[in-house]
């Protein structure tokens, strides 16, 4: 047989990512806060420093607008650039960057420049993260035309989108939601290879509802999932993973396949992504459906609690999945 796929937390295949790129095109540079000798906070560019030196892997100053400004400049001039930002919650300062100069440039140059860049975003909640650690912001980014947005949610789409990242003419918000980096494990190849930006991917079949999500919900979902199916309800999961482009396909077959939908998203409710893809199907699979398209998500408050009983209170989980599931398999 053939040789085992070793086995990665998802941390680590996007440190072989970076390491894999770097090798691959010298125009690939990192930057960011405490990227360098640290290794990132969260270890994801670990052994890069030692590797490529200071003139490709830049620690830089607390500003997050010039953290991007800077790699603008540097995407129009030649780079490749992988911004990390430490935590999506200070991500706020660079949006003008981001919506106003990055996503807009292409357009505005009427095709001549492109902007190259990988803005990397750890976001959402982990133990005692609390109020300025644990955001989600994917529906501000989202909602910007010229941006692509993506949130893989296994070590295999973590590499594989992260180099195709890389690749890609435009600008890339990579999201990494932090409680996967040691927590999740899968099966990645050695060599290169890369998942393309746009897909979603039915990581779980049913027939009786379709459950949409991506990020750690995905596997909240999936745990859910495989309750459920204990009590005769076959859930079918789709990992969104990229939500913007967005893979109307997929979606929609789904539904037509199953006719109920539930959405589920660890954002604020209000305004979330999820809302997006409600309003899809909506429009777009009335026909389908046996239901009402159903969100899961986020209560509405400013921000996840940092006592614990509150915490939990706040965080979309297995059992709330599963409660959700069947409310909506019973209707």
């Amino acid at each position: 047989g053939g040789r085992a796929m070793p086995e990665l937390r998802y941390v680590d295949a996007l440190n072989r990512a970076h390491h894999e790129e770097m090798e691959r095109d010298e125009r690939v540079v990192v930057l960011g806060e405490d990227v360098g000798r640290k290794g990132g906070v969260f270890g994801v560019t670990q052994g890069l420093y030692e590797r490529f030196g200071e003139e490709r892997v830049l620690d830089t100053p607390l500003a997050e607008s010039s953290i991007v400004g800077c790699a603008i400049g540097m995407a129009c001039n030649g780079l490749v650039p992988i911004a990390e930002i430490q935590f999506a919650d200070f991500i706020h300062p660079a949006f003008d960057q981001i919506v106003s100069e990055a996503a807009r440039m292409r357009y505005r140059s009427n095709g001549n420049y492109g902007v190259p860049m990988v803005i990397r975003v750890p976001y959402g909640g982990a133990h005692g993260t609390a109020l300025y650690h644990s955001q989600c912001i994917e529906a501000f980014y989202a909602h910007v035309p010229g941006l692509k947005v993506v949130a893989p949610s296994t070590p295999y789409d973590a590499k594989g989108m992260l180099k195709a990242a890389v690749r890609d003419p435009d600008p890339v918000l990579f999201l990494e939601h932090k409680r996967m980096y040691r927590l999740v494990r899968g099966e990645v190849p050695e060599g290169d290879y890369t998942v393309p930006l746009g897909p979603a991917v039915v990581r779980r079949e049913g027939r009786d509802l379709s459950l949409f999500s991506y990020g750690w919900t995905l596997h909240e979902a999936l745990a859910a999932a495989q309750t459920a199916a204990q009590e005769g309800i076959e859930v079918e999961v789709v990992d969104v993973r990229c939500l913007r482009p967005l893979d109307k396909e997929t979606l929609l077959r789904s539904v037509a396949k199953t006719n109920k939908a539930l959405i589920v998203y660890e954002d604020n409710r209000f305004g979330g992504f999820g809302a997006e893809l409600a309003a899809l199907i909506a429009e777009e699979a009335f026909e389908d459906l046996d239901g009402p398209v159903m969100r899961l998500a986020g209560p509405d408050v400013p921000g996840i609690p940092f006592a614990k009983p509150l915490e939990q209170w706040f965080w979309i989980n297995q059992e709330k999945i599963l409660e959700a599931v069947r409310r909506l398999a019973h209707y």
